[in-house]
C-alpha cells in the first residue's frame, strides 16, 4: 500500500469506524513540490483544482505549500474563502455564472470567462477591468468522451474560432484580456503537451495585453501498477523553447499549470469493512460461470468513478480480528447501495463490463483498502443516496498522527433542510 500499513488501518478503524477517508499529508506536500518544481521560463504559479478535493485541511497544506486554487463553481470559491484562502488567490472558472459574481470579484476573487455570455455579463457589471479568457482550442483527449474537456465535443471554454466575437465584446465593454486558460486533458506524453501548447500559444498572439497564461491540467497520474504518471519535468522542457519565444523579455509574465487528480489522487484511500460475501455459481457444470462478490459499506456514495468512467483503483483485503490468509481468491466488489451500477471492479475501459480482482481471501467483518480514492471521491459522490450519510475523512499530520479532518454526517444533518 503506498501510505497506509496495516497498524494504521487498525487504528483508524478503531477510532474513526468506516467507511473513511484517509489522506496523508506527506504525499500531499510531495506532490506540491514536484508542481512547484515545473521547470518554467518565468514565473509559476501552480493552481489546485479544488473539485478533486474540496475539504478544508487539504486546502490548509497546499495554501501553506504557495499553490492557488481554481474553483469550479461561485459555492466552490466561497468554500475556498470560508477556509481561509486569500481572495486574491483564486479564481473562478465556471460552466455557470456565480448568482454572487459581482460580490466575488469586489472581494478580489478572479474570474475566468468561459463562454462568450460570460465575457459579455462579467463586461455589464464591470466595464474597463481586466479578466481572463478560456478558449477550447479545437482539440482534447482523455481517455474516454466524459472526461475529454477539449474539442468539438467539450462545451468547456470559448470555440478558437469564436475568438474574433470575444475580442469584440471585450472592445465593447473597455476590457483588458490578460490572461487565457485552456485545458485539453493530455495526459502523460511531452510530445502531445508541445502540440497543444503550439495551438495555444497561436490564440495567445491574438491577445496583445496577455501577461498570464494557463496550461490546464489533465496531468496522468498512475494509480494501478502498470501505469505511469506523467513526467512534469519532462514536459516543461519539451514546452521551454515555444514558450521562451512567445514570453520574449517579458519579466512580469506567468504561466499558470493546474492540476487536481495530479496532486492528491495517491494521497487518499477508503477504509471499508467487507459486510458479507456471495456467490453466484452456479449447481450445474454446463451453466455459465458464476462470481463470488464481496459486499462492503462503502461504494457509490464514497467513489462514484467506476460507476460513470470505469475508473480502475488498487484494493487490498486487509484481515480483522484473525490471521492474514496466504491463499488468494477472485472476487467483485460491490457497493452497499441498492444499485445494479455500484460495483467498484468495473472491466477495464468498460465501465458496462465486470473484471474479477484476485485479493487475499476475505472474511466478513475485514477490512477493504480502496486506494488512489484521493481525487473525485468525497468531493464528486452519489451522497446521501439510499439515506447513507456522509463518511469521515481522517488526514494523517506530519507526525503520523490520524486526525480527524470532516466528521461524519447524521441522518438529522441530512434531513435537516426538508419542509
Amino acid at each position: 500500500m503506498r501510505f497506509l500499513n496495516e497498524a494504521q488501518i487498525e487504528l483508524i478503524r478503531e477510532r474513526f469506524g468506516t467507511p473513511v477517508y484517509v489522506y496523508d499529508q506527506a504525499t500531499l506536500e510531495a506532490a506540491a513540490d514536484r508542481v512547484l518544481a515545473f521547470p518554467a521560463p518565468c514565473r509559476l504559479v501552480g493552481r489546485f483544482a479544488m473539485k478533486a478535493l474540496p475539504t478544508a485541511a487539504v486546502l490548509h497544506i497546499f495554501a501553506a505549500k504557495g499553490l492557488h486554487i481554481d474553483a469550479s463553481s461561485g459555492f466552490e470559491a466561497e468554500r475556498a474563502l470560508h477556509a481561509g484562502i486569500a481572495p486574491e488567490r483564486i479564481q473562478v472558472t465556471a460552466q455557470e455564472i456565480p448568482k454572487d459574481l459581482k460580490g466575488l470579484v469586489q472581494r478580489g476573487v478572479l474570474f475566468n470567462a468561459c463562454s462568450l455570455h460570460q465575457l459579455r455579463t462579467f463586461g455589464e457589471l464591470f466595464p474597463g477591468r481586466e479578466l481572463s479568457l478560456r478558449v477550447n482550442p479545437g482539440l482534447g483527449s482523455g481517455h474516454n468522451n466524459r472526461t475529454n474537456v477539449g474539442g468539438p465535443s467539450s462545451s468547456f471554454g470559448i470555440w478558437h474560432e469564436k475568438l474574433d466575437e470575444a475580442l469584440t465584446v471585450a472592445r465593447e465593454f473597455d476590457l483588458t484580456l490578460s490572461g487565457l486558460h485552456t485545458h485539453i486533458g493530455s495526459g502523460g506524453d511531452p510530445e502531445v503537451w508541445k502540440r497543444c501548447a503550439e495551438m495555444t500559444l497561436e490564440i495567445a498572439a491574438r491577445l496583445p495585453d496577455l501577461n498570464r497564461l494557463s496550461l490546464g491540467g489533465g496531468f496522468k497520474i498512475a494509480r494501478q501498477p502498470g501505469e505511469t504518471s506523467a513526467d512534469l519535468r519532462a514536459i516543461g522542457e519539451a514546452l521551454r523553447p515555444a514558450l521562451v519565444s512567445f514570453i520574449g523579455q517579458r519579466e512580469d509574465f506567468q504561466l499558470e499549470i493546474e492540476p487536481g487528480s495530479f496532486l492528491v489522487a495517491n494521497a487518499g484511500a477508503i477504509l471499508a469493512e467487507i459486510i458479507d460475501i456471495v456467490d453466484t455459481h452456479p449447481g450445474s457444470r454446463t451453466a455459465p460461470e458464476g462470481n463470488t462478490f464481496l459486499k462492503i459499506d462503502s461504494g457509490m456514495t464514497e467513489l462514484l468513478r467506476p460507476s460513470i468512467y470505469g475508473a480502475q483503483h488498487p484494493m487490498t483485503v486487509v484481515a480483522h480480528g484473525h490471521p492474514a490468509a496466504s491463499e488468494e481468491a477472485e472476487y467483485l466488489v460491490a457497493g452497499h447501495c441498492c444499485e445494479s451500477g455500484d460495483i467498484l471492479t468495473p472491466a477495464p475501459g468498460d465501465p458496462e463490463g465486470l473484471a474479477p480482482r484476485r485479493l487475499a481471501r476475505a472474511e466478513i467483518g475485514d477490512t477493504l483498502v480502496i486506494e488512489g480514492a484521493g481525487a473525485y471521491a468525497s468531493g464528486m459522490a452519489a451522497k446521501n443516496y439510499n439515506a447513507f450519510p456522509e463518511a469521515t475523512e481522517v488526514l494523517i499530520d506530519a507526525s503520523g498522527e490520524p486526525k480527524l479532518v470532516r466528521q461524519r454526517q447524521t441522518l438529522e444533518q441530512a434531513l435537516q433542510n426538508e419542509r
